[in-house]
């Protein structure tokens, strides 16, 4: 690492937030010899943000360009960071999007566009497929989507960023940024200081009590969500990612779903929790949504047991346009805002904040504070 002088360190960027966000950036800057320090408040394999637990969704299988392009880059650093580090991270399952709302025929139209694989099945194709799962539509099918591993994939990035130079510091809790000067901020931690040319701000659900006299930000709304690992009738193989949206009004709202090897069936609303404090959060399951989870898992699932089940408790931090936020405003680069579905582009959100630390291209305006 830099120079040190007293209780203050010397680099060029410090990272601060080491759940996946962070953790990309600071390997996509280490791998460019950049000096950095990556700064984690909690200790390694924590729970308390939005990057644990042991699957998330990928896909392609976006309506707009930007956001398929993203996920395609992301795809090749995913089988990249599993060269390095000797980790299998993504699963090819392929992927499922069904129920009556006019946005799966938009969905198809941009796959179309983007030249992404898809096709339609009929219903009763699809359940001949899946028997797992209940249609009543058609399903549009998505053949190159899975699921990633998070807390594996969090761990490959850190090792990937430590192996090219990076320090990773843990259990180190940043109290204030300072910002000094267009290319000078100052880092303090109960520990001591760190001064660099910049900072990426990589915390999330933290973003506005940390950040939100440092830059721009749109309105944030943190939220804990609560799906479950629902148990498997007969087999966890064979599950597909799935979706399912319906054009009238439900108590349901967006449902998505996949399997977590040795888990179950992870099921869960989309963006429904109660608003929450990220520090002061009981972690229990609003009882009338977990409730309404174990209908839906008993009417739309009958390859999985409603009535044995592990819930699990996480944070979404959402923006109004569910667009993520990755800007710079003088020295602090920020990302947040991820609208839970951000984990599958995470290497190349890294590429992106690295960018933008070093005075690179933009992302899309759609992501910038002026939106």
């Amino acid at each position: 690492m830099g120079d040190t002088s007293g209780t203050t360190q010397s680099v060029d960027i410090v990272v601060v937030g080491g759940g996946a966000m962070g953790s990309a950036a600071a390997w996509q800057l280490a791998r460019r010899g950049v000096d950095v320090v990556l700064l984690e408040r909690f200790a390694a394999g924590h729970t308390n943000g939005a990057s644990h637990g042991a699957s998330r969704i990928f896909r392609l299988s976006y309506p707009d360009p930007v956001h398929i392009a993203l996920a395609r880059e992301a795809r090749e650093l995913w089988r990249e960071l599993e060269q390095l580090t000797g980790e299998h991270l993504l699963t090819v399952t392929g992927g499922a999007d069904h129920g009556d709302h006019p946005s799966l025929s938009e969905l198809a139209s941009g796959l179309a566009v983007a030249g992404v694989a898809h096709h339609w099945l009929a219903p009763r194709e699809a359940a001949e497929r899946w028997p797992g799962i209940r249609f009543d539509t058609r399903v549009l099918f998505h053949p190159d989507s899975g699921r990633l591993h998070a807390d594996r994939s969090v761990a490959a990035m850190q090792a990937a960023a430590a192996k090219s130079g990076a320090a990773v510091r843990h259990s180190t809790p940043v109290t204030s940024i300072e910002v000094l000067g267009e290319d000078a901020v100052l880092v303090h931690t109960d520990a001591g200081g760190y001064r660099a040319r910049r900072v990426v701000a990589a915390v999330n659900a933290w973003a506005g009590k940390l950040l939100g006299r440092l830059a721009p930000l749109p309105p944030l709304r943190v939220t804990q969500e609560q799906p479950a690992h629902f148990a498997a009738r007969d087999t966890e193989d064979g599950w597909p990612s799935f979706g399912h949206r319906f054009a009238a009004e439900t108590v349901y709202g967006g449902i998505y779903g996949l399997a977590t090897p040795g888990e179950g069936i992870k099921v869960g609303f989309h963006g429904v929790g109660p608003e929450v404090d990220p520090d002061h959060r009981d972690r229990t399951p609003e009882p009338g949504q977990l409730a309404a989870l174990r209908d839906y898992a008993r009417r739309w699932l009958p390859g999985v047991d409603a009535d044995v089940f592990t819930p699990i408790s996480c944070t979404y931090t959402t923006t109004p346009d569910a667009n993520f936020v990755l800007d710079r405003h003088g020295p602090v680069v920020v990302a947040t805002g991820f609208s839970g579905h951000g984990f599958k582009f995470t290497p190349a959100i890294g590429r992106v904040l690295a960018d933008l630390a070093l005075d690179g291209p933009r992302p899309d305006r759609r992501f910038g504070f002026a939106r």
